[in-house]
């Protein structure tokens, strides 16, 4: 293990934070040095500076796209719609065929067929598009649209298109994920271990689209309670600890990688400073650390690890309409449904191993259908699980007014609905090639 990368990695956050206030000092007027400044305010989970550096950006130089593009990007991760929607139609008068804008616009607003702009986009679709994300994102647009008009079928037909050059270029891998889940599902248990005694972090994960964010957001909204966002750092600094070549591979997660857990533990802690520090408990909302919950909990034994599930084809389906703006192979399934429901039937696998295997006072699944439909009772015993004292505030998650970087930012500035819950039923049989594979592993639907 490199001591130095270690240590570089701990303290990042801090270290972004400081670049991006030099820089934002050192170089009032110089729209580049500024754009550097607003990344590193993102990055680090500063969204209020970032907005106000990238404002100061637009302010500059109106006529750059991406400006534009990255305030519109933050506004939605605070809330400001408005803001987001201004941004945005800047972004295409710069460059009207900006398609990530297009997409944004889109989803912004739920689209009519007296109001919409599926005409253009079917123009625009075709062309070269060598690593495929043009294509992704107008087909995504084009599929949204026909979603909002009722036209199911053809939304799905702009899915599958959307989505075939990225499927080529980034083919999901069964055996691979399956050699994960084995490898994770036959490892030899880890036992009780000392760890790092920190109370204050709860993990949220699970598969994307599984109410991960929502519980983020409730768990938040609590006074004693702060959420560090979607970071990362256990991963990465587990990794670095075990010397594994890859983060997420059967190597990495099997039961041949030793690590001093109170080291892992102790790291990760210093990691989220500054993010974390002001309050008694914070949250870490990592879709992935599904996949490391025990070595979550042999570093931290006194942490809470939360695992959304979602009914399995309802799980199919909101991760196959999802764009995940980022090069990882942790995504490559979300480009063809057999290939979503692989995934879930891993991860069915994995969960079903840790409910076993894990304290029951550490580790809980907490079904999303069951969140949105007994919001008050799933709410305080998500509490007690965390031992945190009942508050009001929980119920009215929406009324949050943190940042937060999620596709589902705009969500879960909502009440609590059931919306989202049992949309597979119209779909029918649009969905049985995901529907056979779920059956044939044997993974019930409901």
């Amino acid at each position: 293990m490199n001591e130095e990368v270690l240590s570089r990695f701990v303290g990042r956050f801090a270290r972004m934070r400081e670049l991006a206030a030099q820089a934002e000092r050192d170089s009032p007027n110089d729209p580049q040095a500024l754009f550097g400044a607003c990344r590193g305010y993102l990055m680090s989970g500063d969204y209020a500076s970032a907005f106000f550096v990238a404002s100061k950006c637009c302010a500059l130089e109106p006529s750059n796209t991406h400006y534009q593009f990255e305030r519109g990007v933050i506004a939605e991760y605070l809330g400001r719609t408005s803001d987001a929607e201004v941004s945005y139609r800047a972004a295409l008068v710069a460059e009207p065929l900006n398609y990530k804008a297009r997409y944004a616009l889109v989803h912004l607003r739920k689209q009519t067929e007296g109001d919409n702009i599926a005409a253009d986009l079917e123009r625009w679709f075709d062309g070269i598009d060598i690593d495929g994300w043009r294509t992704l994102h107008i087909g995504h647009a084009l599929a949204k649209s026909y979603e909002d008009f009722g036209d199911l079928e053809r939304a799905m037909q702009w899915l599958g298109r959307a989505k075939g050059v990225r499927r080529r270029l980034r083919p999901y891998d069964p055996a691979r994920e399956q050699a994960l889940a084995d490898a994770i599902t036959s490892a030899p248990a880890l036992g009780a271990r000392a760890g790092y005694p920190s109370h204050e972090p709860i993990f949220v994960a699970g598969l994307p689209r599984s109410g991960t964010t929502l519980v983020d957001r409730i768990l938040s909204s609590h006074p004693d309670v702060t959420s560090a966002g979607e970071i990362g750092n256990f991963l990465w600094i587990h990794t670095l600890i075990t010397g594994a070549a890859t983060a997420l591979s059967a190597d990495a997660l099997g039961g041949n990688r030793e690590f001093d857990s109170v080291k892992l533990g102790r790291s990760y802690i210093e990691s989220t400073r500054p993010l974390t520090g002001n309050t008694p408990r914070f949250v870490d909302k990592a879709p992935s650390n599904y996949l490391l919950a025990e070595r979550i909990l042999a570093a931290l034994p006194n942490a809470r690890v939360i695992c959304m599930r979602r009914k399995p084809l309802e799980s199919v389906l909101s991760n196959y309409k999802q764009i995940f703006p980022i090069d990882d192979r942790f995504f490559d399934y979300v480009y063809a449904l057999e290939a979503a429901a692989h995934k879930v039937v891993q991860f069915e696998r994995v969960i079903t191993a840790w409910r076993e295997r894990l304290p029951s006072d550490r580790f809980m699944v907490l079904q999303y259908e069951d969140l949105v439909s007994q919001q008050e009772e799933r709410t305080r015993g998500l509490l007690k699980f965390c031992d945190l004292s009942w508050d009001e505030r929980c119920l009215s998650f929406h009324e949050n007014n943190k940042g937060v970087a999620t596709p589902s930012a705009l969500q879960v500035r909502s009440a609590m609905h059931s919306r989202a819950v049992a949309r597979v039923r119209s779909y029918g049989t649009l969905l049985d090639p995901a529907r056979r594979v779920l059956e044939q592993a044997g993974v019930e639907l409901e």
